[in-house]
């Protein structure tokens, strides 16, 4: 404790007091270093934020060092300045090789600016979401699935044109850009189980979409923590759209509609089998307003 106090005396006490200041204020390149050190830390984060702060801060840096070597003459105050100068343009140049050598097709660059982006998914994990899957064209009139036939091995993601949902003949709905081809199919099944589609999907004009492979999502998803919650959301973000489409949709009588894919409304496909709460809640909610 003694020393402690010793030394808070040789450096408050005993140090040199200033006996006079300085009249006039310091030249311009001393206000202007440190508007920018302002400005600087005011930066965001992300890639473009890191840019923003080392571009500013070098700018402070190398105006106090041009200071120090003009106005005050200290070698040490130009030296510390200048090595700082060059940290922050290193980390500059880093970071902006980063950000140009991660270039992507059109259709991923619409997906993550309309999508990811928002979200704020950064590039580089946006590069390893990319990286697992696949641009895929679907022509006009042509089947992404067969109600019945085709195996839930796959997710996809439209990115354009527009795909329409039947069931036994009987449209549904329409699937729109940057919403989910199968999602509920995909959050209906366990990894390790297996499904055919219950509904056929087609396309209406010529559509494209990214695509994930079930096992090699299910791996990507397990290695990425971040990954697996983001997907986590935007699929419930899509079924839970697809839910409040389908209530617009549902009404009593011969031209019942429904979506088989959604699992709370799958039993609806067969009146002879028990239905579920929510196929009840809206079947009295509908009795009611008829009333």
């Amino acid at each position: 404790m003694e020393r402690n106090s010793s030394l808070w005396k040789n450096l408050i006490d005993e140090h040199p007091v200033c006996t006079s200041w300085k009249q006039e204020a310091e030249g311009a390149i001393c206000h202007l270093a440190s508007i920018l050190f302002v400005v600087g830390f005011m930066g965001g984060s992300g890639f473009f934020g890191l840019l923003y702060v080392f571009s500013l801060l070098g700018l402070g840096f190398l105006c106090s060092a041009i200071w120090a070597w003009v106005d005050v003459c200290a070698a040490d105050i130009f030296s510390w300045n200048f090595i700082l100068f060059v940290i922050c343009f290193m980390r500059f140049v880093h970071i902006a090789y980063q950000v140009r050598s991660i270039t992507f097709a059109r259709e991923f660059q619409l997906l993550y600016s309309s999508l990811f982006q928002p979200l704020g998914t950064s590039l580089p994990d946006f590069r390893t979401i990319a990286l697992s899957s696949e641009v895929v064209t679907l022509e006009k009139e042509h089947c992404y699935a067969m109600q019945g036939k085709t195996s839930i091995d796959k997710l996809s993601l439209l990115v354009s044109g527009r795909i329409r949902v039947t069931v036994d003949g009987e449209f549904l709905h329409y699937i729109f850009p940057f919403q989910f081809l199968d999602s509920p199919e995909w959050d209906s099944l366990r990894p390790t189980e297996e499904g055919i589609f219950q509904v056929t999907l087609t396309a209406e004009t010529d559509c494209r979409y990214v695509s994930w492979r079930r096992k090699k999502l299910y791996l990507l998803l397990a290695q990425h923590r971040y990954i697996s919650r983001l997907f986590s959301v935007l699929i419930g973000s899509d079924i839970a759209d697809k839910l409040y489409a389908l209530n617009d949709r549902v009404y009593i009588g011969k031209r019942y509609h429904y979506d088989i894919r959604l699992p709370n409304f799958y039993q609806m496909s067969s009146p002879e089998m028990s239905r579920s709460p929510l196929t009840e809640h809206f079947r009295n909610s509908r009795r009611y307003c008829d009333k």
